[in-house]
């Protein structure tokens, strides 16, 4: 018989799935940016060598870049690299300094929580309107649906970084 002990499969498994979803986010951005060098290269080569660009590389390199940033996000997040100014920094008062980290978490939060909305909004009406681009004719609520994911994810990433965060200040 084993001990009873607290039980820790919650906390390992929210880990694992941590490492699963940063892993895959990474691989995608991966994925995408060999696309964009990919496209890029041989657009040029095809320009240059046989007087023919590919048809439509302005507009996936677009596509491809938008991607490439609304997958990055909420790895960025997840790292707590975003820019930061701490305004606060010179103040002697840990309450404050504690108080600032506060606000800042939940603005950031909020912002992200904002975004996603207003791009799930934009996202729907495109696809209600059937928009697609203008050469290849790619369907544009795709990318909004993504970027409204990422905001999403990032937001709640956010949360999670903004209370370890005021964890280690308290």
């Amino acid at each position: 018989m084993t001990p009873s002990g607290p039980d820790n499969t919650a906390p390992r498994r929210f880990e694992s799935l941590r490492r699963g979803a940063t892993f895959l986010l990474g691989f995608a951005c991966l994925l995408v940016l060999a696309a964009m060098i990919g496209l890029t290269c041989l657009d040029v080569v095809a320009r240059y060598l046989f007087n023919s660009p590919v048809n439509g590389a302005y507009e996936l390199t677009q596509l491809l870049l938008a991607s490439l940033i609304f997958l990055a996000l909420p790895l960025t997040t997840a790292a707590g690299e975003h820019i930061e100014v701490e305004l606060l920094d010179g103040l002697k008062s840990k309450a404050l300094k504690y108080l600032g980290a506060v606000c800042a978490g939940v603005a950031t939060v909020a912002v992200f929580a904002i975004v996603a909305l207003e791009l799930s909004e934009h996202a729907e009406k495109l696809q209600r309107r059937e928009q697609v681009t203008d050469s290849l004719e790619i369907p544009l609520y795709l990318i909004g649906w993504l970027g409204t994911a990422s905001f999403a994810i990032s937001a709640v990433v956010a949360i999670f970084w903004t209370l370890r965060r005021l964890c280690e200040k308290a």
